[in-house]
Order: structure tokens, then sequence, then C-alpha cells
């Protein structure tokens, strides 16, 4: 098992920055694949960004790709998402989730760990 807590939401306004954080522990060596995902009220959820932690190859969501940025720190078994610029429609839940699968893995039927979820609100 893994267990993965998110953590670095909040209330911000249009063109802040916020650097998400998810801790694993446990069997962390089965997180081979991790990703970020949001869910805005009344919409599916997102895929945003995935890390094959074996290579360190990196995918992301075009509605990302140049304002997120994704990475793992090994020695404190933490990924993170630094997220700059933020707009209002990047209000959501956002969630980290971990993967044995190895790879860029951008479904999220593909992740068997989940965290709770960090709420992150962007005012204009």
């Amino acid at each position: 098992q893994v267990q993965l807590v998110e953590s670095g939401g909040g209330l911000v306004q249009a063109g802040a920055s916020l650097r998400l954080s998810c801790a694993a522990s446990g069997r962390t060596l089965s997180s081979a694949g991790m990703g970020w995902f949001r869910q805005a009220p009344g919409k599916e959820r997102e895929f945003l960004a995935s890390m094959a932690r074996g290579t360190g190859s990196i995918y992301y969501a075009d509605s990302v790709r140049d304002r997120y940025t994704i990475s793992f720190d090994n020695a404190k078994n933490t990924l993170y998402m630094q997220m700059n610029n933020l707009k209002p429609e990047d209000t959501a839940v956002y969630y980290c989730a971990a993967s044995s699968e190895w790879g860029i893995l951008r479904s999220s039927s593909l992740y068997e760990y989940w965290g709770q979820g960090t709420q992150v609100t962007v005012s204009s």
C-alpha cells in the first residue's frame, strides 16, 4: 500500500503561484508512475501531468504545459506541482496519484493510489 497526503492548496488571486506537495509513504517502491489530476465542480477529473520515476520522463496536459511543473524529491519521497500564473479556471480540487505501472500514465484508471485532495481557488 502507498499512502499519499497532499498539501499546499489555498485561495490566491489570478496571476499568483502555488506549490502543491504530495508526501508518499508505505510501499513507495510501488509508485513507479505518479501524476496530478484536478476536478472542478460538475466536471470530470482532468489529467494534468505524469512522471515516470524510473526514467524521469514527464508529460503535461496542453492546458497546463507552460505554467505547471511536476517534480519528485527522492530523499523526501514527495511529489510536487509548481503552478505559476494561476487563472480562475484553475480552481478545482487537486489530487496526486501513484501507480505500480511504469511509464507515462494519462488515464486516472491506471492509478491505484490517490491522495485526499487539496482545494485550489483562484479569484479574478
